[in-house]
């Protein structure tokens, strides 16, 4: 009767519902009986689904590419030697240069994404990408600096620095977006490891262990905890004006910081699809993007600790700016977890061998 059932099965597509495969199949996982190869027949044709189409998804991850080639880029400069760390001016303005001049690998990494994903609104998606993040730092820098007028700061930013910033980034950082967005939609993508089948199944009941905000705080604090030695001593550069020198360490903890990021990301997708939850997706941007949340709690820490910031608006700029910087180390450590689990589920998938 088991070889009966085999030969019927193998003549019998997947895919339909109405096929006695997919339903012998589902009876089986409802009795808990289901076999090894049941199992990865439903997680092949299920974890490969493509994401609902996210223009802001696709565009926080195009910006957080962004982020990660600018601090690469940055970090290897001054590693060179060619940014000191004496010039602070010179290592700030340094940094924004490249975040604009990335503005290529922004937009053919959102619009790759976005096209795996059927998206089609191309312009749309590139106009967001090159936009929406650099606009709301710049609002909210903007509400800062008149903060700093309106109480006659000598640290406000004076108004042609202002008209630098609108110039660099309408006339270099958006239509280099556009660039790397038309050559990521231009070129084709790569075949499905395995054919997807066009009704999603249904996803069974997870564990509690398995909920969104458990693998978020479970995978967000091994990669805090990889930069939370070194983050101390940026802090304390940054915010008590002493210099920092050891670039070196710097990038062996910046590399660090991806692996943790990967790994983590890639051990809770396994989990997920192994528990035959094939949305993996944003799930795997949210796993290590939430260490954004566990540094800004810790420079709530540091302000009570190390600091000494009395009034109104300078505690205001402190948490502002800390908030900002948690932001983009969001973007950042959640880009890393979505395109490792990307490659990790096409190349367990590529794998599988089913006739």
């Amino acid at each position: 009767a088991q070889v009966q059932l085999a030969l019927h099965l193998s003549r019998c597509p997947v895919d339909r519902l109405d096929c006695p495969t997919a339903q012998v199949q589902l009876a089986l996982r409802r009795r808990g009986r289901a076999g090894g190869a049941a199992r990865g027949v439903w997680l092949e044709a299920g974890a490969r689904r493509r994401a609902p189409a996210s223009a802001a998804a696709a565009a926080a991850l195009g910006t957080g590419v962004q982020l990660l080639c600018m601090s690469f880029i940055s970090i290897a400069c001054a590693l060179l030697g060619f940014l000191s760390p004496a010039n602070r001016g010179g290592l700030l303005t340094a940094t924004l240069l490249l975040f604009v001049l990335m503005g290529v690998p922004a937009g053919y990494g959102a619009s790759r994404t976005f096209k795996s994903l059927r998206g089609v609104e191309w312009r749309a998606l590139t106009l967001l990408t090159a936009t929406a993040y650099p606009a709301a730092i710049f609002v909210v820098f903007t509400l800062l600096n008149l903060a700093l007028w309106s109480h006659g700061s000598t640290g406000a930013v004076p108004a042609g620095t202002f008209v630098a910033l609108l110039a660099m980034w309408f006339c270099v950082s958006l239509p280099l977006v556009f660039v790397g967005a038309f050559l990521g939609f231009k070129r084709p993508l790569p075949a499905p490891p395995t054919r997807t089948n066009e009704i999603p199944r249904q996803i069974p009941p997870q564990g509690w262990f398995l909920g969104r905000a458990v693998t978020m705080a479970v995978g967000g604090v091994l990669p805090f905890g990889a930069v939370f030695i070194e983050l101390f001593f940026i802090m304390t550069s940054v915010w008590l004006q002493r210099f920092y020198y050891v670039f070196g360490f710097l990038a062996l903890v910046l590399l660090l910081l991806v692996i943790t990021c990967a790994e983590i990301s890639i051990v809770l997708c396994y989990f997920q699809l192994c528990n035959e939850d094939y949305n993996w997706w944003w799930r795997a941007f949210l796993t290590s993007g939430s260490s954004g949340l566990y540094l800004f709690g810790y420079s709530i820490m540091y302000f009570h600790s190390q600091l000494e910031i009395d009034g109104f608006v300078p505690t205001l700029m402190y948490f502002t700016y800390m908030a900002v910087f948690s932001t983009l180390f969001f973007l950042v450590t959640g880009t890393i977890g979505f395109y490792s689990c990307q490659k990790f589920v096409w190349a367990i998938y590529a794998a599988i061998k089913v006739d």
